[in-house]
């Protein structure tokens, strides 16, 4: 196990949260799933906490309840090497999630995630300032990123 994980608190969709993950990225596993018993706290039967994998990077889910939920402060960058592949993550996390722009979704469990094409750092970060801050106009009119559009700003003469 890695030395620093994600510790995502749920209310009581861990599993569901943590299958649609697994679902949604190729490189994926699910890991340990322990579940409460005649103790308790939540009903018998029922994941406490669970691990996956994506792409490597393990993550810890937990049925905490109610008390908390997510916020944007904190979401997960996806580096994507193509159009296609930002399309299908995008897809993947809109069934019952929600756009917030420049490349960010919410999904349905309230998480964010970044799914931005690798590309996209190259432009902005250019040594032409005019380039990269036509890439960065282009990008802020942005729900979900659209590389072709960033690439006709950025040769934009």
């Amino acid at each position: 196990m890695q030395k620093i994980s994600p510790f995502l608190w749920f209310d009581g969709r861990a599993e569901e949260a943590m299958n649609f993950y697994t679902s949604v990225f190729k490189d994926a596993k699910i890991g340990d799933v322990q579940r409460y018993g005649d103790a308790g706290p939540g009903p018998k039967g029922s994941v406490m906490s669970a691990t996956f994998q994506l792409h490597g990077q393990d993550f810890i889910a937990l049925n905490g309840g109610p008390q908390f939920s997510f916020t944007p402060a904190i979401s997960f960058f996806v580096n994507c090497e193509s159009q296609e592949e930002v399309d299908e993550l995008w897809n993947k996390f809109l069934d019952g999630g929600e756009p917030q722009g420049c490349g960010w979704i919410r999904d349905k469990f309230g998480l964010c995630w970044q799914i931005i094409p690798t590309v996209l750092g190259r432009m902005l970060q250019d040594k032409d300032r005019q380039k990269s801050q036509r890439v960065m106009q282009a990008m802020l009119k942005m729900t979900k990123i659209d590389v072709a559009l960033l690439t006709q700003a950025y040769e934009q003469q």
